[in-house]
């Protein structure tokens, strides 16, 4: 399935070298993953069971994939971890906590598997930042567009910035932007961008997802540049994750010029689904209406 979803995307964007990933599931062995390695597949991604959007086949337990976890370490592949527990009332576990509470079964898996690389996706705390630098060279870490301009306050009630990781406090988001100015070669970028249509995020239980993808160098330059880091922008969005990945064979390596403008995000982008059924409707960007500082002048 895998890749026969890559044929798909590289017909539509023949350019791009995609790095495909599987799903972490019970029905995913040893010998699955063996198989996936030498096909070129190149990471697995875990979901804890509820956490989020289409989350509701994730896991509830690590100690069972620790054999999948062994040959993925010896096979090269890299794990993916969306890291949060489910809520739980009685644990006193809810969204602002979930992910500082995953953290110690980051640190168990690595201390299993050294060898095996880990990231940590979208990170969202002060915490979560302080346990990748504790851990090794093996645990990388991304953190998000939206993640370094959101505070709590900017999702409660606000459906189009609610996603999952919730966004935190303003002592976390400094944490994610000081760790970019000082340049960490195992924090980069990763937009987990969704593009939900604008009904499904302003209904009575609005999907999790924030749509980032058509601007994020020009989101990326204003933001960092608001923080004194744009200077970090080509490594933490285009060199630290390709050598964590240690992407090879690119099918293209080339520039984009970024160049100040002054200029609002659009309100909306509408779509027409080539499905079935020919669904139509609009996606609201994050920042929507908003002004940025920069443009894409060139992609050569």
């Amino acid at each position: 399935m895998a890749l026969a979803y890559q044929a798909e995307l590289e017909k539509l964007a023949p350019k791009v070298t995609f790095l495909m990933s599987l799903y972490l599931n019970p029905a995913l062995t040893p010998e699955e993953i063996r198989k996936a390695a030498k096909a070129g597949v190149r990471g697995v991604k875990s979901y804890p069971r509820g956490v989020t959007t289409n989350s509701e086949s994730g896991i509830e337990s690590y100690d069972i994939y620790y054999p999948v976890f062994k040959a993925m370490e010896e096979e090269g592949m890299v794990l993916n971890l969306h890291g949060e527990i489910p809520s739980d009332a009685e644990k006193n576990v809810c969204v602002m906590n979930a992910e500082e509470k995953f953290l110690g079964h980051l640190k168990d898996i690595h201390l299993a598997f050294p060898k095996l690389k880990i990231i940590l996706e979208h990170a969202t705390t002060e915490a979560a930042v302080n346990m990748v630098k504790s851990l090794g060279d093996t645990v990388g870490c991304t953190i998000t567009v939206h993640h370094l301009q959101l505070i709590v306050d900017d999702w409660a009630g606000k459906c189009h910035n609610f996603c999952k990781p919730v966004a935190k406090f303003p002592s976390d988001r400094a944490a994610l932007r000081n760790v970019i100015k000082e340049g960490h070669p195992r924090f980069f970028l990763g937009t987990d961008s969704a593009p939900h249509p604008s009904h499904k995020k302003e209904g009575p239980e609005a999907c999790a997802g924030v749509f980032t993808t058509p601007l994020v160098m020009p989101y990326l330059a204003t933001i960092l540049e608001s923080f004194g880091a744009l200077d970090r922008l080509r490594g933490f969005a285009c060199e630290f994750g390709r050598n964590f990945y240690e992407v090879k064979n690119e099918k293209w390596v080339g520039e984009v010029t970024l160049v100040r403008d002054t200029w609002n995000t659009p309100q909306k982008y509408s779509y027409v689904s080539n499905g079935i059924d020919g669904e139509q409707g609009d996606v609201v960007p994050f920042m929507a209406g908003k002004p940025l500082g920069w443009k894409i002048a060139s992609i050569a």
